[in-house]
């Protein structure tokens, strides 16, 4: 892994489709963007922020997410997701994430992604197989 800069941010954004409702993903059953998928596009943001300094065959996983949903987005509108980098313990990250759509501010929250090995990492996992 190169070394991680501090403050740097990375964005993710989708339209919210069928798809993407709390109603069609099992998270409620309101037609309107569903937490899960807004926790989704967070990550995907803090990913694209690490595809500068992970190196081949190095990826990030997911260790944790405290976040808020705080408002509620329809269908047809955009949501975007920011993630900044706040703190970098070896080889643990730490993100401030964010959601917005076009009205305003949907979700707020830190997520932590540890830095593995894709190929251990995986081996590791599918070991529990037997």
């Amino acid at each position: 892994m190169k070394d991680v800069t501090i403050g740097a941010c990375a964005s993710a954004e989708l339209t919210v489709n069928d798809q993407n409702l709390a109603v069609n993903v099992g998270s409620g059953s309101l037609e309107v963007f569903a937490t899960p998928e807004m926790v989704m596009l967070m990550e995907k943001a803090a990913c694209k922020c690490m595809e500068q300094f992970i190196d081949d065959g190095e990826t990030t996983v997911g260790t944790e997410m405290n976040v808020k949903h705080i408002a509620a987005t329809p269908k047809g509108m955009t949501v975007t997701a920011n993630a900044c980098v706040t703190e970098v313990n070896g080889r643990e990250i730490v993100f401030k994430v964010t959601a917005s759509d076009q009205s305003g501010a949907i979700g707020e929250g830190i997520h932590k992604r540890f830095l593995v090995n894709s190929e251990k990492f995986t081996a590791k996992t599918y070991s529990k197989l037997g």
